[in-house]
């Protein structure tokens, strides 16, 4: 069964309902109080309901003129003045309900007959108007600022799934666009490596274009583009390259965003391999611990490229879209750590999943 949301309770039952249980709820409460002094329930609750005749009034003027015409625009000073003039107003009607309605019905055999301009009791008869609207403001202004609350965060929500969306689509123009290169150095030696690397490039695309729409994706899915990467890689190289890829842990039912490892092992092939290099190397190592994935990477750097390319060796648009990502994704919940010496560069990356 799904649990029951606040909004759905607070905002989504039928509006009247919300307003006659808050009456009857008000109604009530006095009733008790005041029957609890002569034992008259009844009759106190026939008090109470005549006041309401003027309460519901001021209430419901309050929350649908005053608050949204001066306090939802935060024009406090004018809401306020208008509300001290309308509880003044309204405890002289309440006086005047009083001597003209109440008294005949429930103090009849009262000898006492009052002054009709008593100021001090209609100063007095304040007491019957402000606590309803005190109540039925804050409930009201509770409700606006939830909505509120509600509604800005669907905004940031839209705003962030919209830049991921966009980082998103800059992988696969960027990933395609280095997978290109590597298939024309490979026409242009004429290589019968090509058309495999052809059939892996399309692969790969199908997995990009069609499941990595999700917002999570299956860590074994993730791995296998690896793979699939590195194959493209090595086809690429030949006996130049020297690769170590090792998974340490279980992947099963461990969920990773699309497309998140990609750009750190695109950029140790990028960079850490260079035509002046005889040797190269690329090692990477994935361990699942605990519903943690650690990423490892590392490879040699030329010395020409530390020289010439070291900022964009740091800085490429992979990282800098994958840093985002992670901000975005993870906060809070990733480390990213970047080892840079003289002849290797490291990278570990550390995810909550």
């Amino acid at each position: 069964m799904s649990r029951v949301k606040l909004e759905d309770i607070l905002f989504k039952q039928p509006r009247i309902l919300w307003h006659l249980v808050f009456w009857f709820v008000f109604i009530s409460f006095f009733a008790l109080v005041y029957g609890s002094f002569d034992e008259q329930y009844g009759r106190q609750y026939m008090i109470q309901l005549s006041d309401a005749v003027l309460q519901i009034p001021a209430v419901y003027f309050t929350l649908y003129f005053l608050m949204p015409r001066f306090l939802f625009k935060e024009r406090y000073f004018d809401f306020f003045s208008y509300l001290i003039l309308l509880i003044l107003a309204f405890s002289a009607f309440m006086w005047f309900f009083y001597v003209f309605v109440q008294k005949p019905i429930f103090w009849a055999d009262d000898n006492y007959t009052p002054h009709i301009f008593n100021y001090s009791k209609m100063l007095k008869y304040t007491t019957k108007i402000y606590p309803v609207l005190v109540l039925a403001v804050v409930i009201k202004w509770f409700k606006y600022w939830f909505k509120e609350q509600k509604s800005n965060q669907l905004l940031v929500e839209e705003k962030l799934k919209a830049e991921l969306n966009f980082l998103k689509a800059q992988v696969h123009p960027h990933f395609l666009f280095n997978t290109l290169n590597n298939l024309y150095a490979l026409t242009l030696k004429k290589s019968k490596e090509a058309p495999e690397v052809v059939l892996k490039l399309s692969d790969l695309l199908n997995y990009m274009l069609y499941e990595c729409a999700a917002d999570r994706v299956q860590v074994e899915k993730e791995i296998k583009l690896l793979k699939d990467y590195i194959s493209l890689e090595k086809i690429r190289y030949g006996d130049r390259l020297n690769t170590s890829f090792n998974i340490l842990g279980n992947s099963s039912g461990l969920q990773v965003a699309p497309l998140m490892l990609l750009p750190f092992v695109e950029n140790s092939f990028k960079h850490g391999v260079s035509e002046e290099m005889d040797e190269a190397w690329v090692s990477i190592d994935i361990e699942l611990k605990e519903e943690k994935l650690t990423l490892k990477v590392e490879n040699s750097k030329s010395k020409h490229e530390e020289r010439v390319d070291e900022f964009n060796y740091k800085q490429g648009i992979g990282l800098k879209n994958v840093r985002r990502r992670l901000e975005l994704l993870y906060p809070e919940r990733h480390t990213l750590e970047m080892h840079d010496s003289d002849d290797t560069f490291l990278i570990v990356l550390t995810l909550d999943l």
